[in-house]
């Protein structure tokens, strides 16, 4: 926190250090992330893929029938009308996209990084879809453009991974992590809250494990159960506990004190699509969860890592 009590990583009057913040301060703009959607698929769907899975991860405003700058054009010129003098992130959002032709991969990333205004490019991906080849690529690809690689974790709880079918372990993203970093590539990790049979601990542990692996970036994701998946089929069987408003809201932000200073937030709730939602419905109304963690940070007087130790 500064001086005045206000956390120093903050330019919209959060008490966290905002993906809009980050932006702003390295490229003295706004910056968005424009979607894409390259068909990838997962080196999990073998073993039945995770739990929750529906399928294939897959943005809302991308549309993976158009070639790669179509497609790219298409979402910027959707965000271009209400922020004509943006910048732009290339986000490589749906699948597993180090998983594929790492040849096709290049091809596509080289038409994007001469669109004007591109200025760098975010890839999702898994742990276990990290290969020396992929590697020494996204090593190259860091000196060309400021370069974000995204990995699920979801837990930091081995026994949760294997309940939710994860298909990796803790060791494997540690060691995930810990390539990337020594390539100096900015690594934003993706958890959830309220996983089948996590205590407020576990969550909170997660947080602690990734502020021990310096990461630059966390996405905070709530569970929710989509239509047509085994989560849901588990969950009309068991009716397990999925968390209310309140209770995530409460875990959120004590997962917030305990989170480095200087981890970017970039996602701090779910959003799912309403028609393929069971449970919560709560979750649909995003601004609200948004807000009500603002209000209680407020209310407690807290930070984002005011309980983080020396």
């Amino acid at each position: 926190m500064s001086g005045d009590g206000m956390f120093k990583n903050t330019i919209d009057n959060k008490r966290y250090y905002t993906l809009n913040c980050f932006f702003r301060r390295k490229f003295g703009s706004k910056v968005f992330k424009v979607p894409l959607d390259i068909g990838s698929s997962c080196p999990n769907y073998a073993s039945g893929g995770c739990i929750y899975c529906s399928g294939r991860s897959a943005s809302n405003i991308s549309d993976g029938s158009m070639d790669i700058v179509s497609q790219f054009n298409k979402a910027k010129d959707i965000m271009e009308r209400k922020w004509p003098n943006s910048l732009y992130i290339a986000y490589f959002q749906s699948g597993t996209n180090t998983y594929g032709n790492i040849q096709d991969f290049k091809n596509m990333v080289d038409k994007l990084l001469v669109i004007d205004k591109v200025v760098g490019v975010s890839i999702a991906t898994r742990p276990d879809a990290l290969s020396d080849e992929w590697l020494d690529y996204l090593s190259e690809l860091n000196k060309q453009t400021f370069l974000t690689i995204e990995l699920g974790l979801q837990s930091s709880n081995d026994n949760t991974l294997k309940y939710i079918n994860r298909g990796h372990d803790v060791k494997c993203f540690t060691e995930a992590v810990k390539e990337l970093k020594e390539r100096s590539i900015f690594t934003v990790a993706h958890i959830i809250n309220g996983l089948p049979n996590e205590t407020k601990e576990d969550m909170i542990n997660t947080v602690k494990y990734l502020n021990n692996l310096g990461i630059d970036g966390i996405k905070i994701h709530m569970l929710y159960i989509p239509k047509n998946t085994k989560l849901a089929s588990i969950y009309e069987k068991k009716n397990f506990h999925v968390l209310s408003r309140d209770e995530y809201v409460d875990i959120v932000c004590e997962e917030l004190r305990y989170l480095n200073e200087n981890i970017v937030v970039e996602r701090i709730t779910g959003d799912p699509i309403a028609d393929e939602l069971i449970a919560p419905t709560w979750l649909v109304k995003k601004f609200c969860v948004l807000n009500e963690i603002d209000k209680e940070m407020v209310k407690r007087n807290i930070y984002q890592s005011d309980l983080v130790r020396d």
